[in-house]
């Protein structure tokens, strides 16, 4: 079966483009219990998942996004500017404007178009943050005694400094937030790259607290309006980057009184690049690349 390979900031995925079947879901559940094979570095194509792009009824297209253990994910903000790229590159009126089914609901894509009429980048409208503990979803059972809770326009908690204990990290404490999946934001002092973030991240990811498992966001604020992160991604581990996650990022820096640039965007470094987020009355807005490594075909 075809397939192309692509990063957006280094967060890559096999993308199987499944519009052209005559049965696009038996095609997909065709692929499905081979994602951890396509997804491994050694033994298969390698990537932090696979991404299936399919119809959709009620959108421009449909994005199905699977973890590299083979779980299947709710969103994937890096992997959905790529499906913009799929969809637009294919097309010979370049669209102004794609719609993406995901699993967390039809995000609004705004393509960015290179010399040669293809995508080089997008700017994803993500739609609002969820900040209410129990839907992002964290267990409030699970919560400490010196948890601190506020409270949203609804009357709903949100988990604004949330401490956790850790084997390799002591007490670690990060703000809640989902983006169509959930995230946990940790502001640390420390630089990121001296964190130990496979130890720590794994660790959190698993607790009792988060019982749909977490993505957790290491963070250092840098000064004006820049902050560098790394990310342990549930299911695929430490990646590169994470769209949905730098949004999260972004999210909790606001709440907890940290600042953007003067353009009132927040500029979320990478180890796979950079990710820009405004976040706005009328949803969290990322803008970053879309980038094609290669093309290929896989048994499956």
């Amino acid at each position: 079966m075809k397939f192309v390979k692509m990063n957006g900031c280094g967060n890559d995925y096999v993308y199987f483009d499944l519009r052209g079947e005559r049965d696009p879901e038996g095609a997909a559940n065709a692929v499905i219990p081979h994602i951890v094979r396509i997804s491994d570095r050694h033994f298969g194509v390698g990537g932090d998942g696979v991404v299936l792009v399919m119809p959709s009824a009620v959108a421009d297209v449909r994005m199905r996004m699977f973890n590299a253990d083979g779980s299947e994910g709710k969103m994937c903000g890096n992997a959905v500017r790529c499906v913009c790229k799929i969809v637009c590159d294919g097309e010979e009126e370049k669209p102004a404007v794609v719609t993406v089914e995901t699993a967390s609901g039809i995000k609004t894509i705004t393509p960015a178009y290179g010399a040669d009429g293809k995508v080089t980048g997008a700017a994803v409208n993500m739609g609002a943050p969820v900040l209410a503990a129990e839907l992002v979803p964290v267990d409030i059972a699970y919560a400490s005694a010196d948890a601190l809770f506020c409270e949203g326009e609804g009357g709903e908690r949100i988990a604004k400094r949330l401490p956790v204990e850790t084997a390799s990290g002591g007490k670690v404490c990060g703000t809640a937030v989902s983006m169509g999946n959930p995230h946990f934001v940790v502001f640390a002092d420390d630089d990121p790259a001296d964190i130990d973030v496979a130890a720590i991240g794994a660790e959190i990811e698993n607790m009792p607290l988060f019982p749909e498992r977490v993505n957790v966001e290491f963070v250092k604020p840098c000064g004006d309006g820049v902050y560098k992160m790394r990310v342990w991604e549930r299911g695929s581990g430490e990646t590169l980057a994470c769209g949905t996650g730098s949004c999260a990022a972004a999210v909790a820096a606001r709440m907890c009184g940290l600042q953007p640039r003067a353009d009132g965007i927040y500029e979320i470094r990478l180890l796979g690049g950079t990710l820009y987020i405004g976040v706005t009355d009328d949803g969290v807005i990322m803008t970053g690349n879309a980038e094609k490594n290669f093309e290929g075909e896989v048994e499956i």
